[in-house]
C-alpha cells in the first residue's frame, strides 16, 4: 500500500510510469478490479472539486457528470468506482482507506499543495501520451501558475464553520476510531469549503457565467479575472441547513457591486424574479449620477437575466431574503381620485 508521501509528494517519474501502467490495463470482466494507483486516487481527489459524488447511487452512476466518465474510460473501470473512490476520500464511506482521507485532508487544506499535485499528474500523462481528450485539464490550470482558487469561501465565516466541524466531528471520531482528531477536523474543514466551491461552480453554470442583475460576462476561462462574479446563496449559508447550503437554486451569480446590494437588502427579488430597489436607493438613482450608473435601469434588468435552461432561484430562499434581509414592503400604489377614476374608465 502507498505511503501518505507517495501522494502528497509524488514524482514525475512514478507518474509517468503510473500512467504507463494504466495504459496497458484491460478492463476486469470478472473478480475484483486493480487497487487504484496514487495517480488515479489524485485524479478523482481533483474531480471531486467538480463533482458532489453523493447526488449518485448505484442505480445512476452512469449519469455521472464530467470528468467521471472521462476518467472511467481513461482508467478502465465503471464509473461506480470513480465515484466510489471520491466517497472513500471524503470519508463517507466508513470502510474507505485510513491513508486516503489522510491524502485528502493533507492536500485540500492547503488548495496550492492540490495544484501542485495536480499539474505533476497532468504534465506526466501528457509525456505518456495521454491527450486532452483521454484527460482533459478539468481544473483548467495547466497553463496558469497561481494556485487553485477555491470560490465562494469568502461567505463562509471561520467561526461559524468551526462550529459546524464541532457539532460533527464527534460523531465522526464514533465511527472512525482509526482516524486521529486532526485529520477528521481537517478533513471536515476541507468538506465545508469544497462543497462552498462546487455550489458557487454550480450556480456560476446555470446563469451561464454573467450577472443576472445586469449582464455582465467575464469570458477568461482559468484567468483571475473570473473573480469579477461572484455566486453566493440566497439564505446565506450560516442560516441554511446543510441542504440548502448545497443547493444551487439557493444561489445567485452577480458583479461585486450588485453582489453587495443584495447580500446587504438593498436590491431584492421577488416571487416572479423582478428585481426591486430598496425605496432610499431608488430616490438616489434619481438625485446620483454614480448612483444612477450602478443601479438605474439600465444597467440593472427589470427581472432577473437567466439563460433559457437555466434552474430559477427556488421561491422560498427568494421569500426568506425579502423577509429577514431587505425588510421593506412596496410602497402601495395611492387611491385615484375621483377624476382620475373617470378618465380611466
Amino acid at each position: 500500500m502507498p505511503s501518505v508521501k507517495e501522494y502528497v509528494e509524488i514524482r514525475p517519474t512514478s507518474a509517468r510510469e503510473q500512467w504507463c501502467s494504466i495504459l496497458t490495463r484491460t478492463p476486469a470482466t470478472v473478480g475484483r478490479q486493480v487497487a487504484f494507483l496514487p495517480v488515479e486516487t489524485l485524479a478523482c481527489l481533483a474531480a471531486s472539486l467538480i463533482v458532489n459524488h453523493r447526488k449518485y447511487g448505484g442505480s445512476t452512476a452512469h449519469k455521472a457528470e464530467e470528468p467521471v466518465p472521462t476518467l472511467a474510460r481513461l482508467f478502465q473501470r465503471p464509473n461506480s468506482s470513480v465515484l466510489a473512490k471520491m466517497a472513500n476520500l471524503d470519508g463517507s464511506r466508513r470502510n474507505g482507506a485510513k491513508h486516503e482521507i489522510e491524502v485528502a485532508a493533507h492536500l485540500l487544506a492547503t488548495p496550492g499543495r492540490l495544484s501542485a499535485v495536480y499539474r505533476v499528474i497532468l504534465a506526466a500523462a501528457r509525456d505518456v501520451g495521454i491527450g486532452s481528450e483521454g484527460l482533459p485539464d478539468f481544473l483548467e490550470l495547466a497553463d496558469d501558475n497561481s494556485e487553485l482558487h477555491l470560490l465562494g469561501q469568502d461567505e463562509l465565516d471561520r467561526t461559524e464553520v468551526e462550529v459546524t466541524v464541532q457539532s460533527t466531528s464527534a460523531c465522526w471520531l464514533e465511527s472512525r476510531a482509526d482516524l486521529d482528531e486532526r485529520t477528521t477536523e481537517r478533513l471536515l474543514v476541507a468538506a465545508v469549503r469544497v462543497g462552498q466551491h462546487r455550489f458557487a461552480n454550480e450556480v456560476l453554470r446555470n446563469h451561464g457565467h454573467r450577472c443576472v442583475f445586469c449582464g455582465l460576462s467575464v469570458n477568461l476561462a482559468g484567468s483571475s479575472a473570473a473573480r469579477m462574479l461572484v455566486a453566493s446563496h440566497i439564505k446565506p449559508w450560516r442560516a441554511s441547513t446543510h441542504a440548502e447550503r448545497l443547493d444551487a437554486r439557493n444561489g445567485l451569480t452577480a458583479c461585486p457591486t450588485h453582489d453587495v446590494a443584495f447580500d446587504t437588502g438593498l436590491i431584492t427579488v421577488n416571487g416572479g424574479l423582478r428585481i426591486h430597489l430598496k425605496h432610499s436607493l431608488a430616490a438616489a438613482v434619481h438625485t446620483d449620477p454614480a448612483t444612477r450608473a450602478a443601479f438605474g435601469r439600465p444597467p440593472l434588468a427589470d427581472r432577473l437575466l437567466l439563460p433559457a435552461a437555466a434552474l430559477p432561484p427556488r421561491a422560498k430562499y427568494l421569500t426568506w431574503h425579502h423577509q429577514h434581509v431587505y425588510r421593506e414592503t412596496p410602497t402601495p400604489t395611492p387611491p385615484l381620485s375621483n377624476e382620475r377614476r373617470r378618465s380611466t374608465a
